[in-house]
């Protein structure tokens, strides 16, 4: 599997488990601390996992601009040698 494609399947199973996360504070009483203690902890759980792959991603467009900017002096260099020659 493809970075790219591992990254979406990875931020996808995370937005599933916000909206079940989502779904089961609406039915959890405000007086059941238990399950209100539990229910931050894994909205926390999931809320780092999402940061996680923000910065992933962030990374790989980092990555992916240094390379067009490595391809864009390539092909200057590139034309600017083939100019020279044909003078």
């Amino acid at each position: 599997m493809v970075r790219g494609e591992q990254s979406r399947a990875v931020g996808e199973a995370l937005l599933r488990r916000l909206q079940r996360l989502v779904a089961r504070a609406a039915t959890v009483k405000s007086r059941d601390r238990k399950q209100l203690l539990a229910l931050i902890d894994d909205v926390e759980t999931a809320r780092l996992g999402l940061l996680r792959e923000c910065a992933e991603v962030e990374g790989e467009m980092r990555q992916a601009t240094v390379r067009k900017t490595a391809i864009g002096a390539y092909l200057r260099n590139a034309q600017a040698s083939r100019g020279k020659r044909n003078n």
